[in-house]
């Protein structure tokens, strides 16, 4: 699958749905819950289904994975853990801010 920024994809088998925010120049296999991720407005698909990995995804946080090339953000959270290939994708954590002494 070829992401593009701005992409709304969901889940076909949990309530998580995502907002592409950097997308990598190649093509990836995005998947959530073990299955792939589709456009939000895919009438093709029933959500539901058995969910083969976990912890889940959570509302507000952003996925990259370790190259730092892919960044989603959560728009509703679901019970399926995000992943490219067979890689977990993490959740970003917040840049410290310098201090003002």
């Amino acid at each position: 699958m070829r992401l593009r920024t701005g992409a709304r994809l969901r889940s076909q088998v949990c309530a998580t749905e995502v907002i592409v925010l950097r997308a990598p120049a190649e093509d990836v296999e995005l998947t959530c819950g073990g299955h792939p991720m589709v456009d939000r407005s895919d009438p093709a698909t029933v959500p539901g289904g058995p969910i083969t990995d976990a912890p889940g995804t959570r509302l507000g946080k952003r996925y990259t994975r370790e190259a730092a090339d892919v960044e989603l953000l959560v728009t509703a959270a679901g019970d399926g853990a995000l992943c490219i290939g067979q890689e977990p994708l993490r959740v970003k954590e917040a840049t410290p801010l310098p201090s003002s002494d």
